[in-house]
């Protein structure tokens, strides 16, 4: 009974912080008690701290160098030290050495002693003097010859410019940066550095090559890909499906039109009164079927200034429909919807989570449709009644009378050459001499 209570008073005192402490002390435990119990706490603190050490010293010599490694590491803690980042993107910017390629380090040799220079005997300074004051004068800079004017003033700018003192007061705003970088380039261009300089196609600088962040076997796979013009398969499959989409909205977007005003001015009515009727179920089509922009509803507010408004027109009539037209197209429109759909599928199989597309459905396409024709229809039906008829080419004029008959007609016109030949037939008995003579 006295071992299981010590065990828990010291199970206590190891988890239960300043709350387990407090509580052996107020419990009246003796000195002798409180005094183990507090080293086996201090002992059992030292031990998670320098847990590493600890570890360390219980490996056998027969570990290797990889299990001490894990062994005596530090815990994870759910985050990255900064010493650690650094490292990983230090090995993801330069990889590493294959092990066999590296080499030893060697420390440089160091020489402690102190180099002295070589001593110049008084003579030779004498002499390097006397030159230096015979350049100087030689130049011309106190005397009417030598430089000429404009080549002495250049001379004394840049003299002037290499004794000026290095550590600068530098501009702290945009424009006096930019005041300092002209000032630099003017300074070039007088002393001649910008002349002779290559000229030709500026040079593409390649910025994802020494990105550290873009991996190096993509890196080059991409820059494959872009060489070569190869697209991935769901780019082919993505131009494909929008190939056989368009193609099936502007058929129906043109079979629409051409029914609709053939429907519309079939009711009767001036050319003038015909286009009225287009433009109110136009209006209509705007208030019951809104044009889809931009996953938004164009309203009857949003339409041009050069549309009629709603209220010129009077009451709206339904928008127009054709139950007989969309049921003699049902089943073509049902059947390319469905290879649309096909193809989307296997499409969407293919293209990564963000390019995939949604499935195509009739009933869309349809109010699509009807909402994006209804504004032309009304110059449609000006096209077809103004516009010059188009004559078939299969159509073509009777021949002018000329009074001949049917049997001049049937009768040849021109005039036949007879050959009369009287040379031998060739004949079955011919051939059949030609055949055994060979």
């Amino acid at each position: 009974m006295t071992r299981r209570l010590q065990e828990a008073t010291e199970e206590a005192m190891l988890s239960g912080g300043s709350a387990g402490r407090r509580a052996v002390e107020d419990a009246g435990f003796s000195e002798e008690l409180k005094e183990k119990l507090l080293s086996k706490l201090a002992d059992a603190n030292f031990r998670h701290e320098y847990s590493s050490a600890f570890t360390e010293k219980d490996l056998t010599s027969a570990a290797g160098e990889g299990t001490r490694h894990i062994a005596t590491s530090t815990p994870w803690t759910g985050e990255e030290h900064t010493a650690d980042a650094v490292l990983r993107m230090l090995d993801d910017a330069n990889k590493p050495l294959k092990p066999e390629l590296r080499g030893k380090f060697q420390p440089p040799v160091v020489d402690p002693r102190v180099k002295r220079t070589a001593a110049v005997p008084p003579r030779q300074r004498a002499l390097n003097a006397r030159d230096r004051a015979s350049f100087y004068a030689g130049m011309g800079m106190k005397e009417d010859k030598g430089l000429s004017d404009k080549e002495r003033e250049e001379m004394k700018s840049l003299f002037r410019s290499r004794f000026e003192p290095v550590a600068r007061v530098m501009p702290s705003t945009p424009s006096g940066l930019a005041a300092l970088a002209n000032d630099h380039i003017e300074n070039a261009i007088a002393r001649g550095q910008f002349k002779n300089i290559a000229r030709g196609k500026g040079v593409e600088l390649d910025l994802n090559r020494s990105n550290p962040y873009v991996d190096t076997t993509e890196y080059l796979m991409n820059r494959i890909i872009q060489r070569q013009d190869i697209v991935p398969p769901w780019i082919d499959k993505q131009q494909e499906l929008s190939k056989a989409a368009d193609a099936l909205r502007s058929r129906l977007r043109a079979d629409w039109k051409r029914h609709a005003a053939r429907m519309i001015a079939a009711k009767g009515g001036s050319l003038e009164e015909q286009m009225a009727r287009a433009e109110q179920y136009a209006a209509a089509e705007r208030v019951y079927n809104p044009r889809q922009v931009a996953g938004k509803a164009v309203d009857a507010a949003g339409q041009d200034a050069g549309q009629p408004g709603e209220q010129d027109l009077g009451p709206l009539p339904r928008p127009f429909r054709d139950p007989d037209w969309e049921k003699a197209e049902h089943a073509y429109l049902k059947l390319s919807i469905e290879q649309l759909n096909a193809l989307t599928r296997s499409y969407n199989l293919m293209a990564p989570e963000l390019a995939k597309k949604p499935y195509y459905n009739l009933q869309r396409e349809l109010d699509a449709c009807f909402a994006d024709v209804a504004p032309l229809i009304a110059k449609e039906i000006k096209d077809r009644a103004t516009g010059p008829r188009a004559t078939s080419r299969l159509s073509s004029k009777p021949p002018p009378f000329t009074g001949e008959g049917i049997m001049g007609s049937l009768g040849g016109k021109d005039s036949v050459k007879i050959h009369d030949s009287r040379a031998q037939p060739y004949g079955f008995k011919e051939w059949w001499n030609d055949v055994w003579k060979k």
